[in-house]
C-alpha cells in the first residue's frame, strides 16, 4: 500500500493523481472527468467552457495541452522537458557574431573604395576647374564671356597635358591603338533673335547639338585669335549649355596594404556649363560616373594570398550557417502551421467552437519570418561578396545593401530571445499591440503633412531655398517637427513680398503648433497608454488569451518527465494519445 503525505499529494501532477486514486481506491475510469475538475478547480469555482464537454476524455486534453505548452516553451524549457538541445538559439547567437564580423570587414574594404572615389572627384575638380577652391561647388559660376572661353580652354589644356601635371596614377582611356578623345558639345536653340530692349524675341525651340573632339597628347594653346577649339564659336543669346565629356582610368593601390587585389577604375567625367536660365550666371558643375573593373594583368609580390583564402573560407562558413538557420526556421514555421490546424480541429471537434483569428496567429511566429528574410539576404550578399573578392563582379552598392539589411534584421531578431524575460518582453508586446493604432494615426497625420508640403512648395518656394522642391519641403518640415533648424527656417525667408512674408509666418507657426504640440503629443500618448495598459494587465494577470488560458491549466513542469512520454506522436492525436504509464509513475510515487 502507498503511504503519502499531504505535501507530497499536493506536488503530484494531474495524471499521477488520477493513477493514484484509481489504483488505491479502485475507482473506475468513469470518474476521470470528476477527478479532472476537482484537481483543476479545488475551490469549486466556475469552469471555462472546455471543461463542460460530456464526451471528452480528459487524458486527451491533458496530452494535447502538454503538446501545446511544449510548443510555446523557450529553448531552455524545451531542453528540460525532452533534452532537446537549443540548436536554433546557439546558431542564432553564433550567427550574430560572425555576420557582424563579416559586415565590419566588408565595411573597411568598402570604405577604401568610397574614399578613393570621393578623393578622385575632388582631384578632378581642382585639375579641370579653373580657380576652384573647396566648398565652392554650389557657388562656382561664370559671369562674363571671357571667363567662359578661359574656363573651357583651361579644361582642354589640362586634359591634353594631364600626364605632366597630375600626381595621381591617372591615364587616358585607350581603345585599340588610339586614345579616346575629349568631346566638347554645345547645345543651343536652332535660330532666334532676342531684343530685351524692345521686348521682342523670335526663337526656334528646336535644340541643335554641335560637337568637336580633342585627342590627348596633342598640345592645345589658347590665344586671343583662337579662344575656342576648331573655330567653334558661342552665341550666348541662343546657348543652352556646353558639355565636356572624357574618360580617365586609375588603379586603387591602397588595397594592397590590406592583402586585397587592387581594382581598376574608369572615371567618366562630365563638366557642364549650364546657361539654360539665361540669367547672366552660367553655373559650372563637374560630375563623374565610376565603373570598377577587374584589372587585366596583375602581379603582386611581397605579400601572401592567404588572407584572401581565409576571407573566402569565412564567407563560405557564413553561407552554410545561414542556410542551416533558414532550414530550421522554415521547419519551425511548418510545425506551427500544422499545430494551428490541429488546435483548430480539436476545438471544432470536441467543443464545436471556432478558434479566434488572434489565437490562430499565435502559432505563426513572425520572428521566424524575420530570420528567414535575414538569412536569405545574407546568403545572397555573401555570394556577391565572394565574387567581389575574386574580382568577378564589382557591385559594391548591391552587396552593401544586402549585407547591411541582413545584419540589421539579425540584430532585431535578438529581441525574440530577450522576450523570454518578463521585464524585457513588455517592449515587444507594446510595439506589437500599438502598431495597428500607430499606422492608422500616421495615415491621418500624413494627410495634414502632405497638405502643408504642397502649400509650402507652391507659395514659399520662390522666396525660400528650403521650399524649392517637394523633397526639400518634406525634409524641412520633418526637421521642424523634431525641433531642428527652426530659427534659420524663419530667418532665411525673403521679405520682398510683405504678403508672402506674413503668410509664411502664419504657415510656419500653425505647422509647428499643430504637429509638435498636438500630433506629436498624441502620438507619444498613444504609445504610453498602450504601455500602461499592458503593464496593468500583466500585474493583474489578465493578459492571457483564450489559447494561453487553455494551456495554463496544464501544471506539468518542464522537468516533470511527462513531456518525454509524448515524444513520438502519430498522425491522429486522439487515437494514440499516450496513457499514463504505471511503471513510470510507480517509480515516482513515494512508498
Amino acid at each position: 500500500m502507498y503511504k503519502i503525505s499531504m505535501e507530497q499529494f499536493d506536488q503530484l501532477s494531474d495524471c499521477e493523481m488520477q493513477f493514484l486514486i484509481q489504483h488505491v481506491t479502485g475507482q473506475s475510469s468513469d470518474m476521470d472527468e470528476t477527478i479532472y475538475r476537482s484537481a483543476n478547480d479545488p475551490n469549486g469555482n466556475a469552469h471555462p467552457f472546455w471543461s463542460d464537454s460530456p464526451n471528452l476524455n480528459f487524458k486527451e486534453v491533458e496530452r494535447f495541452r502538454r503538446k501545446l505548452k511544449y510548443f510555446f516553451m523557450n529553448p531552455c524549457e524545451k531542453y528540460k522537458a525532452r533534452g532537446r538541445k537549443p540548436w536554433k538559439l546557439i546558431l542564432q547567437i553564433i550567427k550574430v557574431v560572425i555576420i557582424t564580423v563579416q559586415l565590419v570587414l566588408f565595411g573597411l574594404s568598402n570604405e577604401m573604395v568610397v574614399t578613393f572615389r570621393e578623393e578622385n572627384l575632388m582631384t578632378f575638380k581642382h585639375l579641370f576647374l579653373k580657380d576652384y577652391t573647396d566648398g565652392t561647388a554650389h557657388t562656382y559660376a561664370l559671369y562674363t564671356k571671357q571667363d567662359m572661353y578661359d574656363h573651357v580652354g583651361y579644361v582642354i589644356e589640362q586634359f591634353t597635358n594631364l600626364k605632366n601635371i597630375s600626381v595621381g596614377n591617372h591615364a587616358y582611356e585607350k581603345i585599340g591603338l588610339s586614345y579616346t578623345p575629349l568631346v566638347l558639345c554645345q547645345e543651343s536653340y536652332r535660330n532666334g533673335s532676342i531684343s530685351p530692349g524692345n521686348e521682342t524675341f523670335d526663337i526656334d525651340a528646336q535644340v541643335d547639338v554641335e560637337c568637336v573632339e580633342i585627342f590627348p597628347m596633342v598640345p592645345f594653346h589658347q590665344t586671343p585669335g583662337n579662344p575656342f577649339p576648331a573655330n567653334l564659336t558661342l552665341d550666348f543669346k541662343r546657348l543652352l549649355a556646353v558639355n565636356i565629356n572624357f574618360t580617365l582610368k586609375a588603379i586603387n593601390l591602397q588595397t594592397v596594404q590590406h592583402h586585397e587585389l587592387p581594382d581598376c577604375y574608369d572615371f567618366d567625367i562630365l563638366i557642364t556649363f549650364n546657361n539654360r536660365a539665361h540669367s547672366g550666371r552660367i553655373k559650372v558643375d563637374l560630375d563623374h560616373d565610376v565603373e570598377i573593373k577587374e584589372c587585366k594583368d596583375w602581379n603582386v609580390t611581397g605579400t601572401s594570398p592567404r588572407n584572401l583564402v581565409y576571407i573566402l573560407f569565412f564567407d563560405t562558413i557564413i553561407i552554410l550557417m545561414c542556410l542551416a538557420s533558414l532550414i530550421l526556421c522554415l521547419r519551425s514555421v511548418f510545425t506551427g502551421i500544422k499545430l494551428q490546424s490541429e488546435y483548430t480541429q480539436f476545438f471544432s471537434t470536441f467543443y464545436n467552437k471556432t478558434v479566434p483569428r488572434s489565437d490562430q496567429m499565435e502559432f505563426i511566429n513572425g520572428w521566424y519570418f524575420l530570420i528567414i528574410v535575414s538569412d536569405a539576404l545574407t546568403i545572397i550578399g555573401s555570394i556577391i561578396k565572394i565574387e567581389i573578392q575574386i574580382k568577378d563582379v564589382t557591385t559594391y552598392d548591391l552587396c552593401s545593401i544586402l549585407l547591411g539589411t541582413g545584419t540589421m534584421l539579425v540584430w532585431v531578431g535578438v529581441l525574440r530571445y530577450m522576450g523570454y524575460f518578463r521585464k524585457y518582453n513588455i517592449l515587444i508586446i507594446t510595439l506589437r499591440t500599438a502598431f495597428p493604432n500607430v499606422i492608422r494615426f500616421c495615415c491621418c497625420a500624413a494627410m495634414i503633412y502632405l497638405g502643408y508640403c504642397f502649400c509650402g512648395w507652391i507659395v514659399l518656394g520662390p522666396y525660400h531655398e528650403k521650399f524649392r522642391s517637394l523633397n526639400t519641403v518634406s525634409e524641412c518640415l520633418f526637421s521642424l517637427i523634431n525641433g531642428d533648424d527652426m530659427f534659420p527656417t524663419f530667418k532665411d525667408m525673403q521679405q520682398k513680398s510683405y504678403l508672402v512674408w506674413l503668410y509664411s509666418r502664419v504657415y510656419l507657426y500653425t505647422f509647428v503648433s499643430l504637429f509638435i504640440y498636438m500630433v506629436l503629443s498624441l502620438f507619444i500618448t498613444l504609445i504610453t497608454d498602450t504601455y500602461e495598459t499592458i503593464k496593468h494587465q500583466q500585474q493583474e494577470g489578465s493578459l492571457e488569451s483564450e489559447l494561453h488560458a487553455f494551456i495554463s491549466e496544464c501544471k506539468d513542469l518542464p522537468d516533470s518527465g511527462h513531456y518525454r512520454l509524448d515524444q513520438n506522436p502519430t498522425v491522429c492525436f486522439h487515437c494514440c494519445l499516450p496513457q499514463c504509464r504505471s511503471d513510470d509513475y510507480q517509480e515516482r510515487l513515494p512508498s
